[in-house]
């Protein structure tokens, strides 16, 4: 037998599912998979942990034949076997003289590769390079659709952002989720794409919400070997960036590979997706988010008076028309849209009026699982309640300020280069006061704003712990608030922008998450 064949042998007899072994092991069920097929052969470190697991000797699982005989050494006689035991085998010189080397250069070499744990990481091939996920805001989309193909989100007016970090030697990916999709579906939609899975909305969240629980099948992985450990033990991580609403759907995906979901594996036992099982907070290195509204959009509470003005009739279709606009669209529905609301049954619709009016209604109609609740600042401190930061991983946020004071009419008003579209939400943010239908006061701090987020939302989500950003003293588990920048809601992801302007911030923040201790 082979160490597949005896991989795959000892799972089944345990009655373990390759989801239950790879979750025991940390690594992925593709994984488990390309071993059992004989694709791959675990890592060193992997051996050991199935050993331990099923109760087996290395041997037994490395060694091509089924066989637990003790070693020849174990039937010399007596005097024999101690001498035996003596003997240096040019096994045992090959490996000491390796040792060796090892501990010389990790003794002269750290000071060029930053330390011993460089050093060995340097002769097992090279450090890892961590890829960049990008996930855009409400209305947007990512590279695989039509819609980037006439104008990219991530870049917008200054030309494709990931062609050009990718030039840069960076790995980056743009993938697609749900535009008008509640913050937990756009995870589960996002953690299908990095794995390269069915996507899995979960028994209990799909039953609450009255839609189906499984939605599209992605066969292969964004982010290969996601999770595991390869090249001298390192952990394949990534790092995360999200611009607007794509901040709350990071941060939730970040804290559920951490903390998992008990409703979830409450309702589904084994059958339970790895997204909601827990144990995986160390799979991701680091989380931006870009004008993001963590404590929700004060708009939505001035959406009523704006709304009427504009002509809108739905909250959720004026601020999808709106994030529309900021990426350089001048109708939601150019050409076919895919709003990829499977799980409500609504996928591509064309450009037709009424068919955007029937998207709209179908995610609106049926509850609060959409963009449009968890925007609100109620909706986002519901959302909050379940998510927390992870002790291990890198917190970063960026507030843009697209107005000033407004002297003696009070309150704040926008910049002369702001966004002729964000002109009227920037001017209404900036001289709204109230408190919304869950208790929120909604005061003077609030009016600084980029158009559709307010700078005291985007820095960090109210409760969690941060600090103000130190380039000397970044800590981890804590949100590090970077200065506030000019600009409105679209600038950050390069609409009206200046191109080098906008390479350079994407550039040097992550050359900066780069050089990160791990």
């Amino acid at each position: 037998m082979t160490t597949s064949d005896k991989i795959l042998k000892l799972r089944k007899e345990s009655g373990m599912s390759q989801e239950a072994f790879a979750e025991k092991l940390g690594v992925s069920r593709q994984s488990v998979s390309k071993w059992e097929s004989g694709v791959s052969i675990p890592e060193t470190d992997k051996i050991l942990a199935i050993s331990d697991l099923f109760g087996v000797s290395t041997d037994y699982l490395l060694k091509d034949e089924d066989t637990t005989e003790p070693e020849a050494e174990e039937f010399l006689p007596a005097p024999e076997k101690k001498e035996a035991k003596k003997k240096f085998t040019p096994k045992k010189i090959i490996a000491l003289v390796a040792a060796l080397c090892v501990l010389i250069t990790a003794i002269c070499v750290p000071a060029h590769f930053g330390g011993i744990k460089e050093t060995w990481w340097a002769l097992c091939g090279g450090k890892v390079q961590y890829p960049y996920i990008l996930v855009h805001g409400l209305g947007g989309w990512g590279e695989s659709t039509g819609i980037n193909n006439t104008v990219t989100y991530w870049g917008s007016t200054t030309g494709d952002l990931t062609l050009y970090l990718e030039e840069q030697g960076y790995t980056v990916h743009a993938p697609s989720v749900g535009p008008l999709s509640s913050t937990w579906d756009r995870v589960c939609e996002l953690y299908a794409q990095l794995t390269g899975t069915t996507v899995d909305y979960g028994e209990a969240h799909s039953k609450e919400h009255n839609h189906a629980r499984y939605g599209r099948e992605y066969t292969t992985p964004l982010v290969e070997n996601w999770g595991e450990k390869i090249n001298g033990g390192q952990r394949v991580k990534i790092n995360l960036v999200g611009h607007s609403f794509g901040g709350a759907t990071v941060r939730l995906l970040t804290s559920l590979l951490e903390y998992g979901s008990e409703a979830e594996t409450n309702a589904t036992d084994d059958e339970t997706s790895p997204l909601f099982t827990g144990g995986k907070g160390n799979w991701v290195n680091s989380v931006t988010a870009l004008c993001a509204p963590h404590n929700g959009s004060s708009l939505t509470c001035v959406i009523d008076s704006i709304g009427s003005v504009a002509g809108f009739t739905d909250s959720t279709e004026m601020l999808v028309s709106l994030c529309f606009g900021i990426a350089d669209i001048a109708s939601p529905a150019s050409g076919v849209y895919d709003f990829m609301l499977d799980q409500f049954g609504i996928g591509k619709v064309s450009g037709d009026a009424d068919d955007v009016a029937q998207a709209f209604a179908g995610v609106t109609s049926l509850g609060n699982d959409h963009a449009g609740y968890d925007l609100s600042p109620d909706g986002a401190a519901a959302l909050n309640s379940t998510i927390k930061t992870v002790d291990g991983v890198y917190y970063f946020s960026y507030s843009y300020l697209t107005t000033k004071d407004g002297s003696l009419l009070g309150g704040q008003v926008p910049d002369g280069g702001t966004l002729a579209l964000l002109y009227p939400t920037a001017l209404a943010m900036g001289s709204y006061k109230g408190t919304t239908p869950g208790g929120i006061v909604i005061d003077e701090s609030w009016q600084p704003n980029d158009g559709l987020v307010s700078v005291v939302s985007a820095q960090y989500p109210t409760g969690e712990e941060w600090t103000e950003f130190d380039e000397s003293k970044i800590k981890k588990g804590i949100w590090n608030v970077m200065p506030t920048r000019k600009g409105d809601h679209g600038n950050v992801i390069g609409l009206n922008a200046d191109t080098d302007e906008t390479h350079s911030f994407y550039t040097q923040h992550f050359g900066m998450v780069d050089e990160l201790k791990r």
